[in-house]
């Protein structure tokens, strides 16, 4: 029998020190922008039930979860997503809550994607969710802290892609088709498989919302994308769609992002579960979207708590290697080393404490000689030695 105690898990991976760095410094400065703004941490079990993520609209097909069973046969999950436990967490520990209310996480989520190549099983995310308000000013604020999430990176470039899926869903509604052709559509359009697209379409029939639905992926560009969607399809709930968009659109512009915001009415992540607003972030030196989000109005009445929410997650980890392209993350050796002579090893720990009190970082030497604690610390280039007796001796190196 083969065995596997010497390798991860597909989709998964180590990290090690300058990766770890990394990872802990888009963290922090991600939940310091949040932080500042008021948003509140909050942290989700990293097992749910399965009954959280089996909802009416079945946001997350079953086959892309990793399952598992409690001590009383329940069904459970590894944690696919952070936004409906926050729903979860929302609608029962946060009802007495004053709305809005601000919430913001770190944490990974798992999916069991077989089919994906160079797949990531295993995602740490960090994102906001703001709860309880159909403003246009939480959808602001939301893609204004996007923006900031995204210039904080300093890569060389960013941009963000706003949609609504609004448009779309009012084109699918006009051609009657059940909810798995209606999936099959939009998730064609997601991966942008032109060809694929076209064949199921033309299987539907020849009309203009079929033609519109053709057009979609390259309804793509600045304002001029409003007039194209104006002229290629309309009726009330796509022009109030386009109109939202466009309102979206001047309003997070206004803010000196021109020329950053790209318009893309073929952005139709998971359409039963965003109902409004749709956006993806890029950067450079990652060829895939690292911050993706949305309104979604209808999520959290699921959990028997009827208000709207917007919100957004951060890729973290492929933030991390991007990042690490201009970055210099690795790990510096400490400050001094303390070696404690026979029978001076606890006089050595008070001494380190000292140090570190002090603002030096400070390790302690587990060798039994004092010269093999200078080839050690040569080997890892710390500066100085502090041989501790009944006087303390300091050697710089």
């Amino acid at each position: 029998m083969k065995r596997f105690d010497l390798i991860t898990p597909e989709g998964t991976r180590d990290l090690l020190f300058e990766d770890c760095a990394a990872v802990r410094a888009v963290e922090n400065r991600l939940q310091s922008i949040f932080k500042a703004k008021g948003y509140s941490e909050v942290i989700t079990p990293g097992l749910e039930f399965y009954d959280v993520f089996n909802l009416k609209s079945r946001y997350f097909p079953q086959e892309t979860m990793y399952k598992l069973t409690d001590n009383k046969g329940r069904l459970m999950v590894v944690r696919p997503d952070s936004t409906m436990p926050i729903a979860r967490l929302t609608a029962t520990r946060l009802r007495e809550q004053a709305l809005p209310v601000r919430l913001c996480y770190s944490q990974s989520v798992y999916r069991n994607r077989p089919g994906m190549r160079g797949r990531s099983d295993e995602i740490r995310q960090t994102g906001i969710e703001l709860i309880g308000s159909t403003s246009r000013r939480a959808e602001l604020e939301v893609l204004a802290n996007a923006m900031e999430v995204l210039s904080s990176f300093e890569t060389e470039g960013f941009r963000l892609e706003l949609g609504h899926i609004g448009y779309f869903k009012a084109l699918v509604s006009k051609l009657g088709c059940d909810s798995d052709i209606t999936e099959n559509i939009r998730s064609l359009i997601e991966v942008k498989n032109y060809p694929a697209l076209n064949d199921l379409l033309e299987s539907i029939g020849d009309n203009e919302v079929t033609r519109a639905i053709k057009q979609l992926p390259r309804l793509f560009g600045g304002e001029e994308v409003f007039e194209a969607a104006e002229a290629l399809y309309s009726d009330s709930d796509a022009t109030a769609a386009l109109d939202e968009l466009r309102d979206t659109y001047e309003r997070i512009t206004a803010l000196g992002y021109k020329g950053m915001i790209t318009i893309d009415l073929g952005l139709v992540n998971r359409m039963d579960y965003y109902t409004g607003m749709v956006m993806k972030g890029y950067i450079e030196g990652c060829g895939d979207a690292v911050l993706s989000g949305g309104r979604y109005d209808k999520l959290l009445s699921e959990f028997g708590y009827d208000i709207p929410a917007t919100g957004f997650a951060v890729n973290v980890d492929a933030v991390a290697r991007a990042v690490m392209k201009n970055t210099d993350f690795g790990t510096k050796p400490v400050d001094v080393v303390v070696f404690g002579t026979d029978g001076y090893e606890t006089e050595a720990i008070v001494h380190s404490r000292q140090l570190i009190s002090e603002g030096l970082t400070a390790e302690t030497a587990v060798f039994d000689d004092e010269a093999e604690v200078r080839r050690y610390a040569a080997e890892k280039k710390i500066g100085r030695i502090d041989i501790v007796s009944d006087k303390i001796i300091t050697i710089n190196l």
